[in-house]
């Protein structure tokens, strides 16, 4: 699978260790920044990501900042995205299963990496059920096109 990842500087190792992670299981990559715990803007990252996903240059996208709150609500501005905060695995396998999220944000203050991985390996393994669940998505790519 193609995933685009990002972080600003508070998600930059959790980012590059999970960039790695995801490389080692034969996932195609594309890491959007930043390489640095210099002060950063997250909407920039955000952007980048999301308009790949939403662009379908890649399938998901991760992102990767304090609390995973602003990056999910930057991402979320960028039409066809459908960005969940990580709360748990249920809550991500539920946005997954639900709602169809294509990009994910996780708080690097409240996820150490095994906990981390375990979010991503939820959010790339769980299938879309579809049926009244995807009525209620193309609600939501209505509610897009409308604004």
């Amino acid at each position: 699978m193609k995933i685009a990842i990002g972080a600003d500087h508070a998600g930059v190792a959790l980012k590059d260790h999970l960039r790695e992670i995801l490389r080692n299981q034969g996932h195609e990559v594309a890491d959007f920044g930043t390489n640095s715990t210099e002060s950063t803007d997250y909407p920039d990252y955000a952007s980048r990501v999301s308009r790949a996903v939403a662009s379908g240059d890649a399938e998901r996208g991760v992102l990767v900042c304090s609390t995973g709150v602003g990056m999910s609500i930057a991402a979320n501005k960028v039409d066809g995205i459908r960005a969940a905060l990580a709360v748990n695995e249920d809550s991500v396998r539920l946005t997954r299963s639900h709602n169809d999220a294509n990009v994910l944000a996780i708080g690097a203050r409240y996820f150490d990496e095994p906990a981390a991985e375990r979010l991503i390996e939820t959010f790339l393994t769980t299938v879309f059920e579809g049926g009244r669940h995807g009525r209620r998505v193309a609600k939501i790519a209505e509610l897009e096109r409308e604004s």
